[in-house]
């Protein structure tokens, strides 16, 4: 099936998603884009650090994604057979929050209803044509797929040709990051063979991702020789991030998001200044609404002449404007899926200074 056809059916199975444009901004400001980009789950179908092939991978998504009721009598009841990232009603609750990711969800009582979705977008995760070792990931059913989504690609060349200024920061608390530049940098040498255009994108790619630790005292950044804290000034990592060029990748602290209950205040730190020419943008399948659950922990830097330096933001504040909830189902179909992504908060951002402005 074509991605043109799973994307007509989709839209007649599946609710809309939160990403909608309102009413259009005028003269919108060309800002550099500081895009954060989580990989599992988000430009990757796998996950190295728990074994994951793009079976089990799509299969631990759709558990995140389907939603129930629990009844008077305790149980929880699948309410929709269609994915959403958001609840469709206020009491929906999650199916792994109510049971844990599970990475044979279509095999159970209740996933086996989403096996035709499955389906479809495991066939278009296929690669067509000889394995490539940067490229191709051997699937639990031996068949070869994608790697790294075709949509990511698409982001770097259309933003390029849009002569966009930006930089790629890859963010993953796993350890494909090493594996995921080597393809980025050997793609953007030509060398994809279903994107040789990609040599035309002039971005460099730093081979060697650094670390990101967090405690009650201080966040950390090392890349390097360089070493970075906000326990000097808030911002510093903040302006390390602005000044970055290309494409860089860090790991962040899963074990202090781990002592942190998985809440907010463990989660990656991810700044924004609202009084800068900057936009920073975070995507990643863990963003969520609630702060008990979410994996960002976002802090919005303030004038230091009203006598703070930042002030924690819920992400309900900032989700489609700087934050998004990945829609691993429409980045595998949809090529544009993340330059959507990027207009959406563009346009979004620009009434949150306007709201910004006004306290």
């Amino acid at each position: 099936m074509s991605a043109s056809a799973v994307n007509r059916e989709e839209e007649e199975e599946r609710t809309p998603t939160s990403l909608q444009l309102s009413a259009p901004v005028p003269q919108l400001r060309r800002r550099k884009l500081v895009l954060h980009l989580d990989l599992n789950n988000t430009i990757l179908v796998s996950d190295a650090a728990t074994g994951q092939g793009p079976r089990a991978a799509l299969n631990s998504y759709l558990s995140t994604v389907a939603w129930g009721r629990v009844n008077d009598a305790g149980e929880w009841k699948l309410i929709s057979d269609l994915p959403t990232v958001r609840p469709p009603s206020p009491d929906a609750v999650n199916y792994y929050v109510q049971f844990g990711r599970d990475g044979h969800f279509i095999d159970s009582e209740i996933g086996r209803r989403f096996k035709g979705i499955f389906r479809r977008y495991m066939e278009l995760l296929e690669w067509k044509g000889e394995a490539d070792e940067l490229f191709t990931q051997r699937g639990e059913d031996r068949k070869l797929y994608h790697w790294i989504l075709p949509s990511f690609f698409h982001l770097l060349h259309s933003l390029h040709q849009q002569g966009r200024p930006f930089t790629i920061i890859l963010r993953t608390f796993g350890t494909d990051l090493p594996h995921v530049l080597r393809s980025v940098h050997s793609a953007l040498a030509g060398k994809h063979p279903h994107f040789p255009h990609m040599q035309e994108v002039p971005l460099s790619v730093d081979l060697s991702p650094g670390k990101i630790r967090c405690s009650k005292r201080e966040m950390v950044l090392t890349h390097g020789s360089d070493r970075v804290s906000t326990k000097g000034e808030e911002r510093n990592i903040y302006d390390y991030f602005t000044n970055m060029s290309g494409i860089g990748g860090f790991q962040d602290h899963f074990d202090w998001w781990a002592r942190n209950s998985f809440t907010s205040s463990g989660g990656k730190p991810f700044w924004i200044d609202p009084n800068d020419h900057n936009l920073h943008i975070l995507i990643d399948d863990n963003i969520r609404l609630g702060e008990h659950d979410t994996i960002v922990n976002c802090r919005v830097l303030l004038d230091k002449q009203k006598g703070k330096e930042y002030r924690k933001a819920a992400t309900s504040e900032l989700y489609d404007v700087c934050l998004v909830q990945t829609d691993l189902l429409k980045a595998i179909a949809e090529k544009d899926y993340f330059l959507d992504c990027v207009q959406v908060c563009e346009e979004n951002y620009e009434r949150y200074l306007q709201s910004f402005l006004l306290e």
